[in-house]
C-alpha cells in the first residue's frame, strides 16, 4: 500500500461515520482493493442490499457509474479518479486552486526554477493540479519548461527516482512541488542522497497533509486536502438524494489550504 493510503481513506471514512450517526443512518462497508471488476460486482451487490453508495477512488469510468446511478439508487463518488460526467454526483478537493497556492507559495519565496512530480496521466487529481501549475506559472509571467515536468507514481520510490532525474539537470530547480506527500517524501529523500539541504539548496512542497508530513525533517510544506469533510459532504448529498431532494451542488469542490511549514525558504541563488 503506497504510503498514507491508509490515513487518506481512513481520514474521509472518519467523516463519513460522523455523518452517518448525524443524518440516523446505518453504514456498510465494502473493500474493492482497486480492482475493477471487484468493484463492479460489489456495487451490484450493494444496490440489492442498501439505499445508496458512497465509492472513493472508483476504478470505473463516467459511463459505467451513470448506467449503475438510478432515480432509487443514488450513487455519490468521493475524490473521482477518472473524469466524470455532469450526472454523476461526486465530492473533490479543488486539485487545480491546491496547485495554484503551492506554485504562487514557491514564486513569492523568489523561486522561478520549479520542477513538478506529477502522478500518473490520466488520474483527475494529476490532470487537475497540472492545469493549476500551468496556470500559476502563466500569472508570473513564467514560461512551463518541459525538462522541469517529470511524470511519476503517487509513492516514494517513484518521487525519488523522478526528483534525481530534476536534481541531475545542467540547471536543476531550486524548488519542487511532488504531486502528494509522498512523492514530496521521496524527493526529500533524492536531495538528501546528493547531499543537498532542504530547503536551504532546494525547497520541497507536497500535497496532502497527511500525518507524516509533520514528523519527516525538515517538516513538510504541503496542500492540505479536506478529506474528512469530503467524506461528510458525500454523505451529506446521498442523504439529500434519499429524502428525494436534488442537491443544489451536485459535484462539489471542497477548498484546500496552504500549509507552510519548513521545507520551503527564498532560493540561495537567483535564476
Amino acid at each position: 500500500m503506497p504510503l498514507g493510503y491508509d490515513v487518506y481513506f481512513g481520514s474521509i471514512l472518519a467523516g463519513v461515520t460522523d455523518a452517518v450517526y448525524e443524518n440516523g443512518l446505518r453504514l456498510s462497508i465494502a473493500s474493492t482493493r482497486h480492482e475493477h471488476a471487484r468493484e463492479v460486482q460489489l456495487l451490484a451487490q450493494l444496490s440489492d442490499m442498501t439505499d445508496g453508495a458512497l465509492i472513493i477512488l472508483p476504478e470505473q469510468s463516467g459511463d459505467e457509474l451513470e448506467r449503475a446511478l438510478t432515480d432509487d439508487y443514488p450513487v455519490v463518488v468521493i475524490d473521482p479518479l477518472l473524469p466524470l460526467g455532469d450526472r454523476v454526483p461526486f465530492v473533490a478537493a479543488a486539485h487545480r486552486r491546491g496547485a495554484r497556492q503551492a506554485i504562487d507559495h514557491l514564486v513569492t519565496l523568489g523561486h522561478r526554477r520549479i520542477g513538478v512530480i506529477s502522478g500518473p496521466p490520466g488520474w483527475m487529481a494529476t490532470e487537475e493540479r497540472r492545469e493549476g501549475w500551468r496556470q500559476a506559472l502563466g500569472g508570473a509571467g513564467i514560461p512551463a519548461d518541459p525538462m522541469l515536468f517529470v511524470e511519476a507514481d503517487w509513492e516514494l520510490g517513484p518521487g525519488a527516482a523522478a526528483a534525481a532525474q530534476l536534481l541531475e539537470l545542467d540547471d536543476p530547480p531550486t524548488a519542487i512541488f511532488g504531486f502528494n506527500d509522498a512523492i514530496a517524501i521521496g524527493a526529500m529523500k533524492a536531495a538528501h542522497e546528493r547531499g543537498l539541504r532542504v530547503p536551504e539548496d532546494v525547497s520541497i512542497v507536497g500535497f496532502d497533509d497527511l500525518p507524516y508530513a509533520t514528523i519527516v525533517t525538515p517538516p513538510l510544506t504541503t496542500i492540505r486536502q479536506p478529506l474528512a469533510e469530503m467524506g461528510r459532504a458525500g454523505l451529506g448529498l446521498v442523504a439529500r438524494l434519499l429524502d428525494s431532494r436534488r442537491p443544489e451542488a451536485p459535484q462539489i469542490e471542497l477548498p484546500t489550504r496552504m500549509i507552510v511549514r519548513e521545507s520551503t525558504a527564498p532560493p540561495r541563488r537567483i535564476v
